[in-house]
């Protein structure tokens, strides 16, 4: 039993084929899939039910598309929260977190009323930690280690411009770190990412041979590509977006190589690299069965750090936010 939140929308509407056709879970894995979105929504949903019928795919059992929480959380295999409040002209912050705090807190206690506790949880909608978060915390039965929130897409965003600069498939590629928010202040760092190239893996400094565009503009490329796409197609990240979830839920379901990691939001409590706790913070994670691990040992210059701590001291902000709107 898969849920895909906020279902009529551009992101799910990427994203449901490639998870129907059987390339997230596996060529041999049934899917019966369930479609949440708001009550006005429906009839956009009616149609997405109708277009996923007509693809004939031999994996997909069953589609319910409902408005209703109790149907969509029951018995859950995976929720995959990609529906939030988006950002309106003139909107403040706290008020967005607040409209988002209501949002998760009620799925969270959905998840945890409805839910198997096995549940794997992917928070999409932003601010994917800060709701993620919210999410884990108001579903107490269920570990946190279940939930996480989606930073896959900037990993893959930093992955390409590397690839990109050294003219090498982005398969070439490997262990970028996004650390901290899915914002403005993300730190895409490539102190220990290797590229191949002539069958070779280079450190990325090594190979891309551009220490200024390391530190600069390639940060800034990374933190700002979301407004960028947002500025050119009118439109927020949909298809890119939809293949990092997939990525993100692939990896999961059937772990990372040997030797490389992946970016992912997940529960900082006993993290060693000075994270404060109770965060949900982007971490170079490994997978193996189905549980992920943070990488530790991994040095950290002061340059990263203070790009760690710049974005963690944003975490805390939305988290104390978000738990005094939670309070009243």
């Amino acid at each position: 039993m898969f849920l895909v939140t906020g279902a009529a929308g551009q992101i799910a509407y990427s994203l449901l084929f490639s998870i129907a056709k059987g390339d997230v879970f596996g060529k041999d894995q049934p899917i019966v899939l369930l479609l949440l979105d708001i009550s006005p929504m429906l009839p956009v949903l009616d149609g997405v039910v109708m277009e996923l019928q007509d693809c004939a795919l031999p994996l997909l059992k069953e589609v319910v598309s409902t408005d209703k929480e109790e149907v969509a959380f029951k018995d859950l295999d995976v929720a995959i929260l990609v529906g939030s409040m988006p950002r309106r002209d003139g909107m403040e912050r706290k008020d967005l977190l607040k409209a988002n705090v209501a949002i998760f807190k009620s799925q969270g206690g959905a998840l945890d009323k409805f839910a198997k506790k096995t549940v794997k949880v992917l928070v999409v909608g932003n601010p994917a930690n800060t709701n993620c978060l919210i999410a884990a915390k108001s579903a107490p039965s269920i570990p946190k280690e279940n939930f996480s929130c989606l930073t896959r897409l900037d990993h893959n965003r930093a992955c390409s411009q590397v690839a990109i600069r050294c003219s090498v498939p982005a398969t070439h590629v490997k262990n970028v770190i996004i650390w901290g928010n899915h914002s403005s202040t993300q730190y895409p760092d490539v102190h220990h990412c290797k590229v191949n190239m002539a069958g070779s893996d280079l450190p990325c400094f090594e190979a891309v041979k551009d220490d200024a565009w390391l530190k600069g503009d390639f940060i800034a490329t990374v933190q700002q590509r979301g407004a960028a796409v947002i500025k050119a197609r009118k439109l927020s990240s949909a298809m890119s977006a939809a293949k990092a979830i997939c990525d993100h839920l692939r990896d999961i379901w059937s772990g990372t190589p040997e030797g490389e990691f992946i970016s992912m939001g997940v529960y900082s409590t006993g993290n060693r690299y000075g994270v404060p706790e109770d965060l949900v913070y982007s971490f170079p994670v490994q997978i193996k069965d189905k549980s992920w691990k943070i990488v530790d040992g991994l040095d950290i210059n002061d340059f990263s750090k203070s790009r760690m701590d710049a974005s963690a001291a944003e975490l805390i902000e939305e988290r104390d936010m978000a738990l005094s709107t939670l309070a009243v």
